[in-house]
Order: C-alpha cells, then sequence, then structure tokens
C-alpha cells in the first residue's frame, strides 16, 4: 500500500513539474538543481535589436512550486520602461531546485 501511494506520488509530482513549461520560439536546456538563462520572445531578431533603445522588465516568480504572483506581461514590461513602441522582446528564467523561480519579460523599444 505504501509503494503505491509513494509512486502515485511521485507521478503526480512529475506531472505537475512537466505542465506549463515555458514555451517560446527557443527554449534552453533546463538544469535540475539550477538554471539561469535568457532567450529571445520573438521570432524576427532583425527586429529585436536593442541598442540605443529603452527596456522595460516586468516578472513572476514562484517559492516552491507552491505559490506564484507577479505580472510578467510584455504590456508592463512596457510601461515599466516607459515604451510606447516595441522593437523586440527577450525572457529571462532563473531556478533553484524549485524552490524560487523567477520568470522575467524584457521588452526593447522606443
Amino acid at each position: 500500500m505504501l509503494k503505491k501511494l509513494a509512486g502515485a506520488v511521485m507521478s503526480l509530482a512529475a506531472v505537475v513539474m512537466l505542465t506549463g513549461c515555458l514555451k517560446a520560439p527557443v527554449q534552453p536546456p533546463m538544469g535540475l538543481i539550477y538554471t539561469d538563462y535568457k532567450a529571445p520572445l520573438d521570432y524576427d531578431q532583425e527586429q529585436s535589436q536593442s541598442e540605443g533603445l529603452k527596456t522595460g522588465t516586468s516578472e513572476t516568480i514562484s517559492i516552491l512550486g507552491l505559490v506564484a504572483l507577479g505580472d510578467g506581461s510584455v504590456e508592463t514590461a512596457a510601461q515599466n520602461g516607459n515604451i510606447s513602441q516595441i522593437h523586440g522582446a527577450d525572457y529571462e528564467y532563473f531556478n533553484v531546485i524549485g524552490v524560487y523561480q523567477r520568470y522575467r519579460t524584457v521588452v526593447h523599444g522606443e
């Protein structure tokens, strides 16, 4: 009985960890213990040049996978950077053993 319960709990944990994975044009590999990377949110890199442009960010965080909060939208990132015309967007993902996770949206524009 205990083995069946442990197996069910492990299966449920695997399903929970694998749902809601980031979806973007490029998804770098995830580290089991530590992950910290930046990647593009848009496909057209010709328009995603950030030199000389304003930058705005927004983010969401998760603690222990139990509590998640924040606003990681492109609109909020643009507002935070005082950007009215968006030229490109990127994202940053940071994770330490699932205890603390941060997803940050970064927009570039005028």
